[in-house]
């Protein structure tokens, strides 16, 4: 997992951003309210809370609500997805991307529920979501950021093509005050660069 979206975003008025394309294994689209027992049964987890910003721990059935309001108003600047798998449907996590703090630079941020640990959804979740935000906006640079404690999650961002900027901190609720974080950087660039073998364009196409 990396630093996650803060809820307390301001949001704009601009319209929708239409949900990335499904993966080999999963679909990101949005929040429901039929997903409130997964999304609380699977995020009340101080392993989870710890490695990410602005979940809170215990996380109760009201945070699980305020996530599906917050995660309902999408822009082309802010959006958060739910992660499911594809064949059933089941809520495994959410994904998402925004500024942490007003000016700073696009951040991507996710978690995955500890039962889909290990099995590579992480990586394919933020792989259609980084091919999602290039293809479809104007963002230039996306930053991500892996607590130092976690290589599974600088993995993650490695594999997805993130090159290494410096080490900082981040304030996790979870975690009850600042954690160090290693923090990265994918240039639209470079995005290309990667998709290129595929012929995919890296026009914005709206």
């Amino acid at each position: 997992m990396v630093a996650d979206l803060e809820d307390s975003l301001e949001e704009e008025s601009l319209g929708a951003a239409a949900r990335p394309q499904d993966s080999e294994r999963l679909r990101l689209d949005a929040l429901r309210q039929d997903d409130l027992t997964d999304i609380v049964f699977l995020a009340n987890n101080r392993r989870i809370a710890t490695m990410v910003a602005s979940m809170p721990h215990p996380f109760t059935v009201a945070d699980g609500r305020n996530l599906i309001a917050a995660a309902a108003t999408r822009t082309v600047n802010r959006a958060k997805f739910a992660i499911r798998m594809r064949s059933t449907g089941r809520f495994i996590g959410e994904i998402g991307y925004g500024t942490l703090d007003e000016d700073g630079p696009m951040h991507l941020g996710y978690w995955i529920g500890e039962p889909f640990w290990g099995q590579g959804y992480a990586t394919e979740a933020a792989q259609a979501m980084i091919d999602h935000v290039f293809s479809t906006t104007r963002i230039e640079r996306l930053t991500g950021a892996a607590r130092v404690t976690n290589p599974a999650s600088r993995r993650v961002l490695v594999k997805c093509g993130f090159q290494f900027v410096d080490q900082g901190m981040i304030v996790s609720r979870g975690a009850g005050g600042p954690v160090s974080v290693d923090r990265f950087a994918l240039e639209r660039s470079t995005w290309c660069a990667l998709k290129r073998w595929g012929q995919m364009s890296c026009l914005v196409s709206a």
